[in-house]
């Protein structure tokens, strides 16, 4: 049964916790400057240099390389953008690896890349954890993520303030990061999340195409079982037209067949998933890539272009 911690529920060590962030994008980045303001001791890399150095100005010490990251660090972080580049990355650290090291495994990996990046951890002998996040760039931002963890129990006092810092709730799922428990969960998380993206966008294109005013369907939904806070979020930048990636097109895309070979996997076929995964890569297709998911939105006109 998951249970959650709240901030300060566990002890921490001693001494000042060292975390390496392997990936300072969007997420990697905010959560690495989230670290630095909670006083912990934090080494940062990305593959292009130019996005991590900012964080220098936070505390954070910038690496030339994942090795000389995580050389003493005590807990190792990967955000990075799916689970073969996580790997990669984790390889070419693994000469500066110490044993008994919590590697706290963030990507969303999807079901299938788990299994490798839980055998590295096993033949190099690192704790494993299994801890997708849920959150994008503003609760990122704000330390406001919940992080889902699947790991050993002696592991979770080395974690407390680190997801402290980047969260408001942990929840752990299971005690054995390798079984996929959190990122089961988190993929069906994601799986609403993209859907209600996807049903905002094709719902504001069809009222374009019909010559429906958006904020007249936005008003006949409002305070009623149809109406929720992420349908206004994403209708309010698709109105403004602010495609400021908070979680983008193409890593949007990139979940969505995650999603979907995980339903695959299971034997469930999930067929709006499905069809959700090729408005975003029809999206990314036409130039969107690197803008806000909301963009799906024009996977709608791919022809004739919005109005």
């Amino acid at each position: 049964m998951p249970t959650a911690t709240s901030p300060g529920s566990a002890p921490e060590p001693p001494d000042t916790t060292s975390v390496a962030v392997l990936g300072t994008g969007i997420m990697g980045a905010a959560m690495a400057r989230n670290l630095c303001r909670a006083g912990l001791d934090v080494r940062v890399w990305n593959r292009t240099r130019d996005k991590a150095e900012p964080l220098a100005a936070d505390g954070a010490r910038i690496a030339d390389d994942p090795a000389a990251a995580v050389e003493g660090a005590a807990v190792v972080l990967t955000m990075l953008y799916d689970g073969p580049a996580a790997l990669e990355t984790m390889r070419a650290a693994a000469s500066a690896l110490a044993p008994g090291t919590v590697w706290s495994q963030s990507t969303t990996a999807g079901l299938g890349s788990l299994e490798p990046l839980a055998a590295f951890a096993g033949e190099h002998d690192l704790v494993f954890v299994d801890a997708p996040v849920l959150g994008t760039r503003q609760p990122a931002e704000n330390g406001q993520l919940t992080v889902l963890a699947a790991g050993p129990e002696e592991a979770r006092a080395t974690l407390a303030p680190v997801y402290d810092a980047v969260g408001s709730r942990t929840v752990w799922i299971a005690e054995d990061g390798a079984s996929g428990a959190a990122s089961r969960l988190k993929l069906v998380c994601n799986s609403w999340v993209l859907a209600l993206t996807n049903g905002t966008a094709e719902a504001l294109a069809l009222a374009e195409g019909l010559g429906v005013e958006p904020q007249g369907f936005l008003d006949a939904v409002a305070g009623g079982a149809l109406d929720c806070g992420y349908l206004r979020l994403k209708a309010a930048a698709i109105a403004a037209g602010d495609y400021a990636p908070s979680f983008s097109v193409a890593t949007a895309a990139k979940d969505a067949r995650l999603i979907v070979e995980a339903g695959e996997r299971a034997g469930v076929r999930l067929d709006v998933a499905a069809a959700g995964a090729e408005r975003f890569r029809r999206a990314e297709r036409m130039g969107h890539g690197r803008e806000d998911m909301a963009a799906s939105y024009f996977a709608s006109f791919e022809d004739t272009g919005p109005r």
